[in-house]
């Protein structure tokens, strides 16, 4: 009997090894015609080595015969994506930064950076870390910017840098939330622990306490039939978007990923049911219309910024910055300025997602970080925002730019909280019709494909609806033709399959209240949650095809 055992154990093992290189044939040359189809495209981006365990599921799923499952899991895996780097040396990011520039320049595509090294990241909670000051930062982006020398690269320059100012880490109505609700983003590996100073007094999560026993995963939903499309149940269709300021209030987090590279820890941002004013919520839209070109509503309090040099004169009501936001700006100019002279990187600055800042709000923050010097910004990082939803606020944003660089105030710009009517209407009258003279903008699609989580009312103290939401999938594949004038591309910067951290949503833990299990660290790879993006992705993951002529 033990004999028959192990012979079935190795015949089984033999079939798996012989499976997988026939199963990975025709996935691979379906997402390099996927990726080859589109003939006008600008450029074909890269896709670095994926995640080892990433393959490890792979080859256990083909082991099992769940041949389905494994060659979709594959198929998003090799699917071009951001590569992050985060807290190496100087010396050792600049290898690693060499080593993939240089590999995408020898396969003729483009690479996607994602930086994450600014000092007081995510406010000092689950994601902190960076860099110990300016002058390490300084070091570090030159560092960064001679591993790129002139290969061209696409850059998304410290997720969450501007959305999570140090101003709004010290706000007090974020202090009690800070902790939970903005944990790594995504990807990187970062020792969990509380906010060193502004969160250590008021951080109730037991965000350091060992995990219990690991729990059974949840089922994962039933696979459609293998004739059938893969597409999942319809999902909510993206609603005027914009003009729903309480429709998702959920938060970035970050991504990382590459072989060889230590991946930082992600970063987050609040995600309260009433956001702080240093989160500047898109306000309430008026009940009534305007017939002529409208009033704002009343905004939330604006964002300190740095009085000019010259005299305002208004001596009773100075508007002062902390030093820590004024370190976080330089911080950010200089690394404009450090990669833009190199020529070939295109750098695009975080303004966070739709359901967080208002235009008025993130517009004048662009602008002290340098937007002017920069290509442009970017959106939905680690986050679930709907691509319509993403567009418009882009739009919006972009527009708001056109009009301060003309003289204009931001806080008289078209938000998303407006009606699409009152808004064009704005639009109409203040902004250029030359795209070329409006900054761009780009795009996270990698986990978008169901749009954001909504959970069930008073279910929880907390939703911490962008941690590891249940039932989400792929979104739109990484591409640079995306059919809009200020749409530079669409791209997968959070790494898909990585874990968003432990969510504890406002419970004592371990256990994830939603899924059952203690979910893995942050940028640790996250098996059921990897199977649900394939399973529920939007558009669908084509991993069987008809031979050509057949």
């Amino acid at each position: 009997m033990r004999k028959r055992r192990k012979i079935l154990t190795v015949s089984t093992a033999v079939v798996a090894a012989a499976t997988l290189p026939l199963l990975i044939s025709p996935v691979v040359s379906a997402a390099a015609r996927e990726d080859d189809d589109d003939s006008s495209r600008i450029a074909r981006l890269y896709a670095p080595p994926p995640d080892r365990d990433s393959y490890r599921q792979v080859a256990r799923l083909a082991w099992r015969g769940d041949f389905r499952d494994s060659a979709g899991l594959l198929a998003m895996v090799r699917t071009p994506q951001a590569v992050w780097y985060g807290d190496e040396s100087p010396e050792r990011v600049e290898r690693l930064v060499r080593r993939t520039t240089r590999s995408a320049d020898v396969q003729g595509r483009l690479p996607v950076l994602a930086l994450y090294n600014i000092p007081g990241r995510d406010c000092g909670s689950y994601s902190s870390g960076g860099a110990d000051g300016l002058a390490a930062y300084e070091a570090w982006i030159d560092a960064v910017a001679e591993g790129i020398g002139d290969r061209k690269v696409l850059i998304v320059l410290e997720p969450d840098s501007l959305s999570l100012l140090p101003s709004d880490c010290a706000d007090e109505s974020n202090v009690d939330q800070t902790a939970a609700d903005e944990q790594p983003a995504d990807e990187q590996p970062v020792d969990e622990q509380p906010a060193e100073e502004q969160l250590a007094a008021e951080q109730q999560t037991d965000v350091e306490q060992p995990p219990a026993a690991e729990a059974s995963p949840t089922d994962l939903p039933p696979l459609p039939d293998p004739g059938a499309s893969t597409s999942p149940p319809a999902a909510s269709a993206a609603q005027d978007a914009a003009q729903s300021p309480d429709a998702q209030s959920e938060d970035p987090r970050l991504p990382a990923s590459e072989d060889p590279a230590p991946k930082p820890a992600e970063a987050q941002e609040p995600s309260g049911l009433e956001p702080s004013a240093s989160q500047s919520p898109a306000p309430e839209p008026s009940a009534e219309q305007p017939g002529t070109l409208p009033e704002l509503p009343p905004l939330p309090t604006p964002d300190p910024v740095t009085p000019d040099t010259e005299d305002t004169g208004d001596l009773d009501t100075p508007v002062v910055e902390d030093p820590e936001t004024a370190a976080r700006y330089s911080e950010i100019n200089y690394a404009v300025d450090a990669l833009t002279a190199l020529g070939n990187a295109s750098v695009y600055l975080d303004a966070g997602h739709a359901g967080w800042h208002s235009v008025s709000s993130i517009v004048p923050r662009l602008i002290k970080a340098g937007i002017d010097r920069a290509t442009g910004f970017a959106l939905n990082v680690s986050h679930y925002q709907t691509d319509p939803d993403s567009a418009w606020y882009g739009r919006l944003i972009s527009s708001c730019l056109a009009y301060a660089d003309e003289g204009g105030d931001p806080e008289d710009c078209a938000d998303q909280s407006w009606s699409r009517r009152h808004a064009r209407r704005w639009l109409h009258a203040h902004v250029p019709d030359d795209p070329g003279r409006m900054k761009h903008f780009v795009t996270d699609t990698s986990r978008n494909g169901q749009g954001p989580w909504a959970p069930r009312a008073g279910a929880h103290l907390d939703a911490q609806s962008w941690c590891n939401p249940p039932a989400r999938g792929l979104g739109r594949r990484p591409t640079t033709r995306t059919g809009d004038a200020l749409l530079d591309a669409a791209l997968w910067v959070k790494t898909p399959g990585e874990s968003d951290g432990r969510c504890l949503r406002g419970t004592d833990g371990p256990l994830d209240p939603v899924r059952g299990t203690v979910n893995p660290d942050a940028g640790e790879w996250f098996p059921e949650q990897a199977l649900e993006l394939v399973r529920y992705a939007e558009p669908s993951v084509k991993v069987f095809r008809r031979t050509h002529g057949r």
